[in-house]
């Protein structure tokens, strides 16, 4: 049975139907048409769907909607700020990280966790923070580049 919940994203309070077992990745796309969360394996064994949730980031293909409530929701779409790109974003733009994009989303939001956590990592450290998104395109050497060319510029 559909129940209304309240949610945080990006800064705004949305108020959508939803039944209990409802994934928050599902409201996100599906209720709201917040497309930069992808649909990738509905397992959490990929990360495409990382989001944001208090600032640590978790997949939203494994949190039920109705256990966001009252928690703050960064989607990619809430990143940019004054219509400027997150330096993430303007990273990944800059290192040619984007590759096919599919992942791009959710290896930005694991790197802004990560970087949060740890703002001066070294390589070693950033392969350690992304370890669960994966990237089907090619390595992840421009991923990493553009990681540390964000945490250079603070």
């Amino acid at each position: 049975m559909k129940q209304v919940i309240q949610l945080n994203i990006n800064g705004e309070p949305h108020e959508v139907m939803a039944e209990p077992h409802d994934t928050l990745l599902g409201v996100l796309r599906e209720d709201l048409g917040l497309m930069g969360t992808k649909q990738g394996c509905d397992t959490g064994g990929c990360g495409c769907c990382t989001v944001l949730l208090d600032g640590q980031a978790v997949y939203s293909c494994m949190l039920f909607a109705m256990a966001a409530q009252g928690r703050k929701i960064t989607t990619i779409e809430g990143l940019k700020s004054n219509g400027k790109l997150d330096p993430l974003q303007e990273a990944f733009i800059q290192t040619g990280a984007v590759q096919c994009g599919y992942c791009t989303c959710g290896m930005i939001l694991a790197a802004k966790s990560f970087l949060s956590e740890s703002p001066s990592p070294s390589d070693e450290q950033i392969r350690g923070g992304i370890a669960g998104n994966l990237c089907r395109c090619t390595g992840y050497q421009k991923i990493v580049d553009a990681i540390r060319m964000a945490a250079t510029r603070g």
